[in-house]
């Protein structure tokens, strides 16, 4: 686990002026991480379930409404973009990451990136 202290200037910055919006009342950014040596399916799924059980464990001393995460950190079980995928499906996971942010990101998106070239399983989508 690795905690990044947050505060002083950061919190001086309003949420909307950066895409990064969890600063304000945060005290750390929580990372959780697990390497093991074996690459074999079940060794790698009693790891998996490890780290998911800490999460799991963490959940009350973290924020709510909608919970915080920095997508730099990118944690696939709060949701993964479909073949298709839409801005309402990906705003679950969306507005954790950049709260308000999240639809001014997607309609500069949707301009510079019309044709959605730059994506992956957590990328921002097309407003329209």
């Amino acid at each position: 686990m690795i905690l990044d202290p947050f505060g002083g200037r950061m919190s001086q910055i309003c949420e909307s002026e950066l895409p990064f919006p969890h600063r304000n009342g945060t005290l750390y950014n929580i990372q959780y991480l697990m390497n093991w040596k074996h690459n074999n399916r079940n060794e790698s799924n009693k790891h998996i379930e490890w780290v998911r059980r800490l999460h799991k464990k963490m959940e009350p001393f973290v924020s709510q409404s909608p919970k915080a995460a920095y997508i730099n950190y990118r944690d696939l079980d709060l949701g993964v973009n479909g073949e298709g995928y839409k801005y309402e499906e990906a705003k679950t996971w969306g507005e954790m990451y950049f709260k308000d942010n999240f639809e001014k990101l997607a309609r500069i998106k949707s301009k510079v990136d019309p044709n959605n070239f730059f994506r992956n399983e957590q990328s921002i989508p097309l407003l329209f």
